[in-house]
């Protein structure tokens, strides 16, 4: 693996970044605003605890440090979809909070979050599945798009 911090951390640092870096971008706010940000905020939650609970319910590994520990593949539930329905997940909670408090430079950080996670995470842990999954992820990532 070429990344050794966990993603939820990357999350985390991405989201206080947001907040934090506030006041070097124009303001955008509305009404609306508020309401986008509460229904990404459910939205996001919904996704990456349904794609925790596929997981437990095949009961493989959620470590995203450890993919070679996979014991099966999940292709099922909200992995129709997506194969990366746990980063989605984070992704639209940054979206949540780039709406709440800096939808400018919330939105180049959650670029930065898209970019860093396929390139450190989502790349390696392909290639891990492939490894350990062969033909049948070979399979499944043709037919199921890497976001979504």
């Amino acid at each position: 693996m070429n990344n050794r911090i966990p993603p939820p951390i990357v999350t985390f640092i991405c989201g206080i970044t947001i907040y934090y870096s506030k006041s070097f971008f124009n303001k955008f706010l509305s009404y609306s605003n508020n309401r986008i940000s509460i229904f990404l905020l459910i939205l996001g939650l919904f996704v990456f605890i349904s794609a925790v609970r596929s997981f437990r319910k095949q009961k493989t590994t959620v470590n995203p440090l450890a993919p070679k520990q996979a014991s099966s593949l999940v292709v099922s539930g909200i992995f129709e979809y997506s194969r990366n329905p746990m980063y989605l997940g984070m992704l639209i909670v940054l979206l949540s909070i780039s709406f709440k408090f800096n939808l400018v430079g919330g939105i180049v950080i959650s670029l930065f979050f898209t970019l860093f996670i396929t390139r450190f995470q989502i790349l390696p842990e392909e290639e891990a599945m492939n490894e350990l999954f062969g033909d049948k992820f070979i399979e499944y990532s043709n037919k199921t798009r890497r976001w979504i």
